[in-house]
């Protein structure tokens, strides 16, 4: 009888929640443990140490732009500046080097986060036109607390939501264009009965003060002084108040609508995301627990 070699298994494919795998090599999967790995000791204590640079850097770039404080200590702001941008290169490099696809990760977000918190201080050598204060974009790599202090499942709640966003964008596109269509008549308005005597000196500037006291913000850089004016600002402003629920409510409609959806589970195959009417399953047929009452009928 002939034995026959079983082919050799195919990589795992990686899954959702672990894009990134590390390169071979007993060295690279310890330093990717390090870096990428928040469950051990070693990793947890490497990016809490990360997020105190990222946090110290921010702090350096914002004193850095405060002229006394500049004056004073402007060199140690940019030595302690370039030790950070030093750590945080090897850091980048040491992220490529243990992965097995370091591309997949330098077209990511936090890859191209990371790229770009480096590139300001290296730009600065050539020229100095403001990339200084393009160093803040390290907050956004404090993002990683969410990962450190176990908050993943914040992000879940905030792609519910942002798909409500997207559910009631047809509705959120006719409010602004309504918006934008009556702070443009008034703005309008505001120009014919205030004139450039009362501040009004333009048609846009006109709208802006339309927009501003449409929010009920009230810069009050600009006010009406005669009576048609002060009537159009009050009727404005109420409208404004009116006006502020209408795309709560259109998002929470669909945030409602999505949970149901999401709530739809099937007991047999368990498939979600059926719609709240639905009797069968999508998939499989199996009947579907109703969600929905259904209506009592006339006695």
């Amino acid at each position: 009888m002939i034995q026959t070699t079983p082919n050799p298994a195919p990589d795992p494919v990686p899954s959702q929640a672990d894009e990134f795998r590390p390169g071979p090599g007993e060295l690279r999967r310890k330093v990717y443990n390090v870096i990428f790995g928040h469950a051990t000791a070693a990793g947890l204590t490497f990016d809490i140490a990360l997020l105190v640079f990222i946090l110290g850097s921010v702090v350096a770039a914002s004193l850095e732009t405060v002229e006394l404080v500049n004056q004073r200590h402007g060199e140690l702001l940019r030595a302690i500046e370039w030790g950070f941008t030093i750590i945080f290169s090897v850091e980048y490099a040491l992220r490529l080097w243990c992965l097995r696809r370091p591309l997949r990760y330098a077209r990511s977000f936090f890859g191209i986060v990371d790229l770009l918190a480096i590139v300001p201080t290296y730009v600065t050598l050539f020229t100095t036109a403001g990339l200084q204060s393009l160093l803040v974009v390290r907050a956004l790599r404090l993002l990683r607390v969410f990962r450190i202090l176990k908050l993943t499942h914040l992000m879940t709640e905030g792609h519910a939501l942002r798909a409500a966003l997207w559910d009631a964008r047809d509705k959120i596109l006719v409010f602004l264009l309504t918006v934008t269509v009556i702070v443009t008549i008034v703005g309008a308005l505001m120009y014919l009965v205030e004139g450039p005597e009362h501040g009004f000196t333009s048609i846009p500037e006109s709208v802006y003060w339309a927009v501003v006291t449409m929010t009920t913000v009230g810069y009050g850089d600009i006010t009406p002084q005669t009576p048609m004016g002060k009537a159009l600002s009050a009727v404005l402003i109420v409208l404004g108040y009116a006006l502020i629920v209408v795309p709560s409510g259109f998002v929470s409609a669909s945030f409602i609508s999505n949970q149901a959806k999401d709530n739809r589970t099937c007991p047999l195959c368990k498939v979600a995301g059926h719609d709240p009417d639905a009797e069968f399953c999508r998939a499989c047929g199996n009947a579907l627990t109703r969600s929905v009452p259904s209506p009592r009928p006339p006695s």
